[in-house]
């Protein structure tokens, strides 16, 4: 499995990771199988969140790596409601408890909330020095709060945000910045909200096809490859299912062409620069 480096940290991360968001209503037992078997093919890099089925997302996560935390690289998030200076310490201690783990390798703000950016950065640089966090970082930052946070502690090692095929909005400013602060851009929800994304009666699912068929590969691998065409950007797709999680890993098998991207990119158009969506 290809890794990067994640940050500044200079530490060896899969490209291609494994997402959480509502793993819980896949059953707890699939779930578990379908994450051991995710690190079991190397997709090493796991996210979860405290919102994430209440803490659900984290206990499973907890049980699939039980005996095998060393391998993970472990990533929850905070949610805004509780990014107050004591509220992040709280709900760090929660994190930990549900993932039976005493560190995490990075702990986001999920979105900005009504606390000051200050207080969760004191926070989050308490729990590092505590060993508590390896790294901390943020999600749902636009180009704004990047520099806000910047400014108050310096860039952050991650920004987790929305990217796919129809939604390329990071592209115009936030990925080039963090590529020029060292921050790693981790993609949620990958594949895209819509299904007819890959329809192939449709000009960009007629694109998609014809290069998954040069590559020997699926039309949803080649769009995971067409987001990880910048160094510094990670993917977390979720995978319920055995082979769903061996598709996933198995982009990692094939690089898309120059031409291939080119094509990509003219069948799914950048659009303008605006706010990103949050999730």
């Amino acid at each position: 499995m290809q890794q990067r480096n994640f940050g500044t940290s200079n530490r060896p991360v899969p490209a291609i990771g494994q997402g959480s968001w509502q793993i819980e209503a896949s059953g707890k037992a699939d779930a578990i199988a379908a994450l051991r078997l995710g690190l079991d093919l190397g997709l090493t890099h796991i996210d979860t969140a405290e919102m994430y089925g209440a803490g659900a997302s984290e206990r499973i996560i907890g049980e699939a790596i039980r005996g095998r935390r060393d391998e993970v690289f472990l990533v929850s998030k905070v949610l805004p409601t509780n990014a107050s200076a004591r509220g992040t310490l709280r709900a760090c201690e929660q994190s930990l408890r549900n993932l039976g783990t005493d560190r995490l390798d990075c702990y986001l703000l999920h979105w900005r909330g009504s606390y000051p950016l200050t207080e969760t950065v004191v926070a989050f640089e308490a729990l590092k020095r505590d060993g508590k966090i390896l790294s901390w970082g943020v999600s749902n930052f636009d180009l704004a709060d990047l520099e806000e946070v910047t400014a108050i502690a310096g860039a952050p090692e991650c920004n987790q945000v929305l990217y796919h095929l129809q939604e390329r909005a990071i592209e115009h400013a936030v990925i080039p910045w963090c590529q020029a602060h060292g921050t790693a851009l981790v993609a949620y929800t990958p594949f895209g909200q819509s299904p007819a994304l890959y329809d192939p009666t449709t000009s960009g699912g007629r694109v998609l096809e014809q290069i998954a068929l040069a590559h020997g590969a699926t039309a949803r691998q080649v769009a995971l490859r067409f987001l990880l065409r910048y160094p510094n950007v990670f993917v977390i797709p979720k995978a319920a299912r055995p082979g769903h999680v061996r598709e996933n890993a198995a982009a990692d098998d094939f690089e898309l062409s120059a031409a291939d991207a080119a094509a990509l990119e003219a069948a799914f158009k950048l659009g303008s620069p605006r706010d990103l969506p949050m999730n």
